[in-house]
């Protein structure tokens, strides 16, 4: 491998847990994210010219620490500082085999660095933005361009979180076993808002990002790998998982929306199906509550769909019966408007047009509400009506490829 090819590698897989072991030593994310940086930037120097170390990681590790010390240094805090330098023996034992196993020390402040980076006090979409940034190493420059805005507006960003997380005081630790699952479910969130933001983005000209949703699935696979006996984040990834294996078959080959019925099946990611299904063997019979639950029914959704061979082969009543029980649970419009899909599917238009009657104050300004209005009253006969919600759909879409979607939807009305 050459040394361009190691140090992608190594930023790669080994970005976050570094960084976790520079922050559990000096207590300090900026002085950590700067001397990690430095020492990525000092490798492109050295590694083409002397050679790619033997044990990158550790390499990368030992010149993050020696430039960390230089800026105490220049700081005149040092003897201040002196306690942060000096890590105890097993600490010291871990970061020497960085890598190697995986030690526990790593891992736990990996697990401390991904729950400050999903602190409550953050706004989720700077959160994400952090978490992505610091856990997974994605580049400031990659993050605008995957969140839509300037550069400079994402280092802003990142910037005012760092600053918030240190001026609440915000604690690099592990909750208390009863806080664990609050702050777990904001990391959900934050990692749901993330492959969110690329799996349907509601505005631009892309129906998909998978980019952007891929890496999102990457930070949830840290935090399953983090805590695997832990429901939701178990949940979580089995539900992202199955929903990102169908992105190859989304789109066609004009560039258009291929609906769910209409996509090739054999282009979603097998080995994605696969997996999934695996972790949600492993739940189904388990007695989860709040964000888990949730997680778990939609997943188990999308399994339904994933396991069916042809899109006649879908089992709508099942997927029926799982929304009920999600909207039971959840109470959200949203899952409402889903399930009224479903319904539809599994009983006629008219089933899941009596389902969205109460909709319009709790979603009044979306274009999903009316598009499915309008779909259902097509599907009754109900031609009138329905483009005058495919109008109001079309008005409030700001996606260029479902928008073009409703238009040619509405142009075969006549």
């Amino acid at each position: 491998m050459t040394a361009d090819a190691s140090l992608k590698a190594a930023y790669r897989q080994h970005w976050g847990r570094l960084l976790a072991l520079l922050v559990g030593q000096y207590r300090r994310l900026d002085l950590a994210e700067d001397a990690l940086s430095e020492a990525f930037e000092a490798a492109t120097r050295h590694w083409p010219a002397g050679g790619v170390p033997a044990n990158p990681p550790a390499w990368l590790l030992t010149a993050a620490r020696r430039r960390a010390v230089d800026r105490l240094r220049a700081e005149a805090v040092a003897v201040r500082k002196e306690p942060l330098l000096v890590v105890d023996a097993e600490h010291a034992a871990a970061a020497a085999r960085v890598m190697v196993d995986g030690g526990d020390v790593v891992e736990d402040d990996l697990l401390r660095l991904v729950l400050l980076c999903a602190h409550p006090i953050l706004a989720p979409e700077s959160a994400s933005a952090l978490s992505l940034r610091l856990v997974v190493g994605v580049s400031t420059r990659d993050l605008a361009r995957l969140f839509l805005v300037p550069e400079p507006t994402m280092a802003a960003r990142l910037t005012r979180a760092r600053k918030r997380l240190a001026a609440e005081g915000a604690d690099f630790g592990i909750p208390s076993p009863a806080d664990l699952p609050d702050r777990l479910a904001v990391v959900g969130q934050v990692a749901y808002l993330a492959f969110t933001a690329g799996y349907a983005p509601g505005s631009g000209p892309d129906l998909l990002r998978a980019d952007l949703a891929g890496e999102a699935v990457r930070l949830a696979g840290v935090v399953h790998d983090l805590l695997p006996d832990q429901p939701l984040p178990t949940a979580l990834l089995a539900l992202m998982l199955l929903q990102h294996s169908r992105r190859d078959a989304r789109i066609g080959a004009d560039g258009r929306l291929v609906l769910l019925p209409d996509q090739d099946r054999t282009r979603w990611r097998a080995d994605e199906i696969a997996t999934a299904l695996r972790l949600l063997a492993s739940l189904v019979e388990a007695d989860l509550q709040s964000e888990a639950r949730s997680y778990l029914l939609q997943a188990l959704i999308a399994a339904e769909h994933a396991t069916a061979t042809r899109a006649e082969d879908t089992d709508w009543p099942r997927i029926a019966a799982l929304y009920a029980e999600l909207d039971t649970h959840t109470g959200s419009p949203v899952v409402r408007l889903n399930r009224a899909v479903a319904v539809a599917e599994a009983s006629g238009p008219e089933a899941g047009l009596s389902l969205l009657e109460d909709l319009d104050a709790a979603l009044p300004d979306g274009h999903r509400l009316p598009a499915v209005w309008a779909e259902l009253l097509r599907r009754a006969g109900r031609s009138g009506e329905a483009t005058r919600e495919f109008d109001v759909a079309i008005s409030r879409c700001a996606n260029d490829v479902e928008r073009a979607h409703l238009e040619r939807r509405r142009a075969d009305l006549g």
